[in-house]
Parts: structure tokens; C-alpha cells; sequence
């Protein structure tokens, strides 16, 4: 197969395009969210949930979502990316027909068998397009470049879709401890700082309780949220929040608009 990269989207807009000054970023933002060692838990992150906004905005609530997978980082050989479309209108999923992603950082390799499992269904669409301006999967390559060692991709983006069907074709690539899950999806948008603040508080209570009813207004990751939330309970497993931000707590450094903000929140599962 010839080979086909898709260029980044995103760089020099939601994170910094030169390498060095990104990897220098993602270090802070590591240092920044590194839990005290005695309390971080020694059971192995299967999946977790992070934020894709610009990282001066949700860096630091994402990496807190990235260090609780380094117990694994020398197992992980695949991670499983699901987010929200944001550029047009999708039915199913998608998953694209290149063979890497490319960030600053470098190319990262999409697994071609978990590819080649999903394109047989008529849910998921194999294209090029609802990937080539897409933030939602690749604002987290950095992040999980920076924190693992060699590992191949499988980035999923996630229209309209109910639960259950997502629900299984995740579960078709679900794997072992090789593969790790990660799904990114922000909050609330564009809610004054303290209405946003309490229907975030509404939603991480429902992500918490394993809700598979949450909606775009919610969460716009809703339909990879509710669909994560099905396969947690099939393979019985727990999840605990880490943080939650807003973009009205950047307001000290970047001057952000208290009346219109976004929510953020990062999750482990194990």
C-alpha cells in the first residue's frame, strides 16, 4: 500500500507547530498534573476521557487525563481514538483511508488490521474528508507522543450514532492491555462561568454513574461518551474523575470571556 499522511490541521492554531517549544509544553503541562506518587493508583488505565480544546485552554485538564497512563506506557502498542465531527455532518463513524497522522512531533502509524475490522460495516464510512480538517483526534497525538513509547493509531471519528452500535464496534477493537481507549470530548459551550460550572457538574455526575443518555448540548463527544459508558459496563469496570476546568479559569492569563465559556474534564478508567 502506498503510503498516505494526513498533515496536521491544527498546528501553530491549537498548539504550538515548532516542535521544540510543543514538547516543551506538554512537559509543563505533565509536570503541572502529576499527582503526588502515593496517591496514583497502580491499577492499569484501560481508557480515559480528555478535552481537545487549544491547550492554553484544556492542556492542563487533558494531561491530567494522560498521566495516569504511564503505568502502561511500555504495554500500550495501539490506542483507539474516538471524538466528535465537527466539520460536517456524519453519519456512522469514520475512519480514514491514510496510512499515518502526522504531528510536529512526527508520524504515528494507523493499525491497519482494527482499520480493516470496522470497514466492514456499513456504519462506518472510510474517508479521507471528515478527517482532513478535524481538531477533536488530533490535538491528542502530542500528548500521547510525548507520554508513550512506539505505538499505532486508530482514530475514529463519531457522527450520528446511537449507543449500542458505537457501542459495539468499539468493542471490535476493544483489545487487551495493548490497546488503550481514549476519548475526547469537551463540556458545556459558551454558558456564563457559574451556569457552565453547574451543568458540567450535572454531566460529570452522569459520565460517573455510567449514563448512556447524555446529549450534544452536554458534551459534544456525547455519542463516544455514551457508547464508552455501555463497554464499562460490560467489562466491569470503574471510572474516577481527575480534574475539571472551564475556559473562564484561564480568564488571569489569557484574558477569557467569563460569559461565554467551555467545560473541561478528564477521566481514567480501570
Amino acid at each position: 500500500m502506498l503510503s498516505s499522511i494526513r498533515p496536521p490541521a491544527v498546528a501553530g492554531l491549537f498548539y504550538p507547530a515548532d516542535p521544540m517549544v510543543l514538547s516543551a509544553e506538554l512537559a509543563s503541562y505533565m509536570d503541572l498534573a502529576q499527582t503526588p506518587r502515593d496517591q496514583i493508583s497502580n491499577t492499569i488505565a484501560k481508557a480515559i476521557i480528555v478535552p481537545h480544546a487549544g491547550y492554553i485552554y484544556s492542556g492542563l485538564v487533558a494531561a491530567h487525563g494522560f498521566s495516569h497512563i504511564e503505568n502502561n506506557k511500555h504495554k500500550i502498542e495501539r490506542v483507539v481514538l474516538l471524538g466528535p465531527a465537527h466539520t460536517l455532518y456524519l453519519q456512522g463513524c469514520a475512519i480514514p483511508t491514510s496510512t499515518h497522522f502526522s504531528t510536529p512531533l512526527g508520524n504515528l502509524p494507523i493499525d491497519p488490521s482494527g482499520a480493516a475490522k470496522l470497514a466492514a460495516y456499513d456504519a462506518v464510512t472510510i474517508s479521507n474528508i471528515p478527517h482532513r480538517e478535524e481538531h477533536s483526534l488530533e490535538v491528542e497525538l502530542p500528548f500521547l507522543q510525548h507520554c508513550l513509547d512506539e505505538f499505532e493509531i486508530l482514530p475514529i471519528l463519531v457522527g450520528d450514532i446511537a449507543p449500542e452500535p458505537m457501542a459495539e464496534l468499539l468493542e471490535l477493537v476493544w483489545g487487551g492491555e495493548e490497546t488503550l481507549i481514549v476519548v475526547s470530548s469537551d463540556l458545556s459551550h459558551f454558558h456564563p462561568y457559574d451556569v457552565a460550572k453547574r451543568l458540567d457538574r450535572e454531566t460529570c455526575q452522569k459520565i460517573l454513574a455510567n449514563n448512556s443518555d447524555i446529549s450534544s448540548e452536554q458534551a459534544c463527544g456525547c455519542r463516544s461518551l455514551n457508547a464508552l459508558s455501555l463497554q464499562l459496563i460490560r467489562h466491569n469496570l470503574n471510572i474516577t474523575q481527575l480534574s475539571y476546568q472551564n475556559s473562564g479559569d484561564c480568564a488571569t492569563r489569557y484574558a477569557a470571556d467569563k460569559n461565554r465559556v467551555v467545560g473541561y474534564a478528564s477521566f481514567a478508567i480501570s
